[in-house]
């Protein structure tokens, strides 16, 4: 699940990223266009709810392209982004706009 919140008192949108805990075996980051695809930018972290969820502030009026990494390489997808785009390397990624 993707949630936006507009941040008070700045012209940026704070992006919080959510999944189940179980949704993705082991560590987990979410990655993408706006880290530089770096794995260890924005690791997921266990919640009290049962969820496991990273937190990012982007720019309002950009589109931008994630997915999320699992430990041992393996790729995975939000079904609830708001669409989906080839990413070159035979697969796809998953597309928000802020």
């Amino acid at each position: 699940m993707i949630k936006q919140a507009p941040v008070k008192g700045r012209n940026a949108v704070k992006v919080s990223f959510v999944l189940p805990q179980d949704a993705i075996p082991g560590k987990a980051s979410v990655v993408g266009d706006f880290n530089g695809w770096d794995p260890f930018a924005h690791p997921l972290r266990p919640r009290a709810n049962g969820t496991r969820s990273a937190a990012v502030t982007l720019p309002p009026g950009r589109r931008f392209a994630f997915r999320y990494l699992a430990e041992g390489g393996s790729w995975h997808d939000d079904e609830t982004a708001e669409a989906f785009e080839p990413n070159g390397a035979g697969g796809h990624n998953a597309v928000i706009h802020i």
